[in-house]
């Protein structure tokens, strides 16, 4: 083990695997530091096609094609009495497909490829204590998960908690998690073999299949498996577990009222035992400080739903690199680099936590009260300040009434959706990461953007000396009304 090093990243999943990377490929001495030994298993096999670009950027795209990973070209949902599909071609991009990958493999060759790259990567390696110099953190007291008597001291000039759900800074330092009212779900899966292929929808589509109390995903995997998971509400699970005596009973009871799932698992096996996690949505109130930035789950959490996960990890992961390496060379400070990550990265966060909300109030069922549970409450509005992630997709929309319905507006204007469509991921890509990411100079947050030439970074362009620009200034709101 290294006494120290330039950028100390903790945990190696996507986000971690992604920013160490990123900052080795631009020079950074970087040490990873992992808990667990690679392969390890980890739930959340769907991945977008917006992922593309950030692997392409890392140098790993070729790696993941040649891999083998079974080929997702979209979606289909089976959501209330709609049917539809969700083909990438068709999303206005050049990114006609992304990948249904079992994330034990998926992982470890992230990491194994940021190792490559120049990481120092050391698994089997628990950070259990944070050093400070005032507010910013200084250096990691860590012990080997193998041999507890191995234990020792690093020091750092920057910090990338990539840590996951377990949150290092966020939980035992900062202590700025909050739980949102909305989502409070919890998920039960297992793994089927022998399930039918998807006789509709785009090749290798993940299944969504909605139910009275929830709903199903069924996901191909390049192994001759399918993850097939519940997501019902926590005291709906909770009390058909009491009554049943049993979480696959649950999951059973639940998927004899599905009659898509039925017909896929129809001659399948179940070869794995029944795994739940509880699904509660969250967001930390920062998501940088002082040399330190918390990326993909340590930052926030959202519902699994549109399988947002592996994006907002690897796109938190790209955000962090750009960040510290332009603090690095000189080209921004260490205030508006975290200033700006921040912006971003909740912006991201946010109207996907909105496009979640708003995709679960389209199911038509909607005296069921999970549906409604699904609803953005007030508190998650005003706490979250979901006002200003509106404000930056519409500029000088002030007045909203009813963010839910503003939205929706908003998501038909810039998509040409017409009204009632029952899909809200109409263009997700498109919308939103192209329209409003500040990758341009008349997107720019704090007066900076995201440049990916001659290297990673962040760009500063002239402001005035008003309010700072915001990304997503192209829609007026007489254009909404």
């Amino acid at each position: 083990m290294r006494e120290s090093t330039r950028v100390l990243v903790i945990g190696g999943g996507p986000a971690g695997s992604t920013a160490a990377g990123l900052l080795a490929r631009s020079g950074l001495d970087v040490t990873l530091l992992e808990r667990e030994i690679f392969p390890r298993y980890h739930i959340g096999e769907s991945i977008l096609p917006s992922c593309r670009p950030i692997f392409e950027l890392l140098g790993v795209w070729d790696k993941l094609v040649d891999y083998g990973f079974r080929r997702k070209a979209g979606a289909y949902f089976f959501w209330g009495e709609e049917e539809w599909e969700v083909a990438f071609n068709q999303l206005g991009d050049d990114t006609p497909n992304a990948w249904q990958v079992v994330r034990a493999d998926f992982d470890k060759l992230l990491l194994d490829h940021a190792c490559e790259t120049g990481v120092t990567v050391i698994e089997g390696t628990a950070v259990r204590e944070l050093e400070f110099d005032g507010e910013r953190p200084c250096a990691a007291h860590w012990v080997s998960t193998a041999d507890p008597a191995q234990r020792g001291r690093i020091e750092f000039d920057y910090l990338v908690d990539a840590s996951g759900r377990g949150g290092l800074m966020a939980t035992r330092y900062l202590k700025n998690r909050r739980f949102h009212d909305v989502f409070r779900n919890v998920a039960a899966w297992s793994y089927w073999k022998d399930v039918k292929p998807l006789a509709k929808g785009p090749d290798g589509a993940i299944a969504v299949c909605s139910v009275d109390r929830g709903w199903f995903w069924v996901i191909p995997l390049h192994d001759g498996t399918a993850s097939v998971g519940l997501v019902t509400g926590r005291d709906h699970f909770n009390e058909r577990r009491n009554a049943l005596g049993d979480i696959g009973e649950v999951y059973q009871e639940a998927m004899r009222d599905c009659a898509p799932v039925v017909d896929l698992l129809d001659g399948a096996t179940q070869v794995a035992d029944m795994k739940v996690e509880q699904d509660y949505s969250y967001a930390c109130d920062t998501f940088a400080g002082p040399g330190y930035f918390l990326a993909g789950d340590s930052a926030c959490f959202l519902d699994p739903l549109l399988s947002t996960g592996v994006h907002l990890a690897t796109y938190s992961g790209m955000l962090a690199a750009a960040s510290i390496g332009s603090i690095v060379r000189g080209e921004v400070g260490d205030d508006e680099a975290a200033a700006f990550y921040g912006t971003v990265y909740r912006h991201a966060y946010e109207r996907l936590l909105v496009l979640v909300s708003t995709f679960y109030e389209s199911y038509r069922g909607k005296d069921y009260h999970f549906y409604n549970a699904q609803r953005l409450a007030q508190s998650d509005i005003d706490h979250l300040q979901l006002q200003a992630a509106f404000d930056r997709i519409v500029t000088g929309l002030a007045d909203i009434d009813d963010a839910r319905t503003a939205y929706s507006r908003v998501q038909q204007h810039l998509t040409g959706a017409e009204s009632g469509d029952p899909n809200p991921l109409a263009n997700l890509n498109r919308v939103h990461e192209q329209k409003q990411a500040p990758f341009q100079p008349e997107n720019a947050v704090h007066g900076l953007y995201l440049t990916f030439q001659p290297q990673l970074g962040l760009r500063r362009v002239a402001i005035d000396t008003g309010p700072a620009p915001l990304p997503g200034t192209t829609v007026s709101r007489k254009e909404l009304r």
